[in-house]
C-alpha cells in the first residue's frame, strides 16, 4: 500500500487531523511505507536524523540502554503516533532507540523531505512546534507523577494515557498490547510491585490481564485513580 492509502488511519489521530490540507498532501507525497520485522531496530542513540515518522500499525518501544545494560523505556509508540520530531528541529544525532515490538508498518518522511517542505512554507514550522509542544507537556507530566504521585497513582495514569493514545485518539483503547515488565519500566518500579498493583486494579473490575495485555473494563475508574 502507498502513503496516500493510510491518510484515513492517520487521520485518526488529533495532530494530522487538524494539519491544514496541504501539508497533510505534502507529508504524504513525500513518505515512503517501512516494514518492520519483530525485533528489527528503526534507529540507535546516536544514528543520524533520518526525517518524521508516524505508526501506522503494531507497535514502537522508544527506549534507552545504558552501559551496564539498563533499559530506560520511555513509551510504546501505537497507531497513530508520530514521532522524531526533535531532529527535524536541529538536526542533531538520535536521542533514544527505536525497536519495533513486533511486526510494525511505518510512515517515513525523509529528513531532506521535511526541511525542504517547511523551507518552502516557514508556516508549517508552527504546525512541527505544536506535535513537539505535546510531547513535551507529556513529558512534564511525566516527571511530576514520578516526582510526587504514589506508585497505584502512577500505573493507573499510565494505563490510562496509553490507552486514550496520549491525547492523541477519540476515545479509548479496550485492549493495550503491554508487558507487565514493560510498565514497570515505565514507571520506574519493580515488576513485583507492577503485579501487584494490576492484580488489585482486577479484583476491582478496572482491568482484565491476558498475556502481554490489559484489558481495560472501567475507562471511568480509571480516569479516577489516575487522577488521584
Amino acid at each position: 500500500m502507498d502513503a496516500e492509502s493510510w491518510h484515513g488511519r492517520l487521520s485518526s489521530g488529533h495532530w494530522y487531523r487538524h494539519l491544514p490540507a496541504p501539508l497533510q498532501h505534502s507529508l504524504l507525497a513525500h513518505a515512503r511505507v517501512r516494514q518492520l520485522t519483530a525485533g528489527q531496530v528503526l534507529f540507535k542513540r546516536g544514528d543520524p536524523p533520518c526525517g518524521l515518522y508516524a505508526v501506522l500499525d503494531g507497535s514502537l518501544r522508544i527506549s534507552a540502554v545504558n552501559e551496564q545494560g539498563k533499559e530506560a523505556l520511555l513509551s510504546l509508540a501505537q497507531a497513530p503516533f508520530w514521532f522524531g520530531e526533535i531532529a527535524v528541529f536541529d538536526g542533531l544525532p538520535r536521542t533514544h532507540d527505536a525497536c519495533a515490538v513486533g511486526p510494525c508498518t511505518l510512515l517515513q518522511v525523509p529528513q531532506s523531505a521535511m526541511l525542504q517542505l517547511l523551507a518552502q512554507t516557514p508556516a508549517y514550522w508552527r504546525d512541527m512546534a505544536l506535535l513537539m509542544s505535546q510531547k513535551l507537556r507529556l513529558s512534564f507530566i511525566n516527571i511530576e507523577q514520578l516526582s510526587l504521585a504514589p506508585p497505584s497513582v502512577r500505573v493507573a495514569h499510565r494505563l490510562w494515557m496509553i490507552a486514550e493514545g496520549y491525547g492523541e485518539i477519540d476515545g479509548s483503547r479496550r485492549v493495550v498490547q503491554l508487558a507487565q515488565e514493560d510498565l514497570a519500566a515505565m514507571l520506574g518500579v519493580s515488576r513485583q510491585t507492577t503485579n501487584t498493583l494490576l492484580k488489585a486494579l482486577q479484583e476491582q473490575g478496572v482491568v482484565r490481564l491476558g498475556y502481554g495485555e490489559i484489558e481495560i473494563l472501567d475507562v471511568g475508574r480509571l480516569r479516577e485513580m489516575a487522577q488521584g
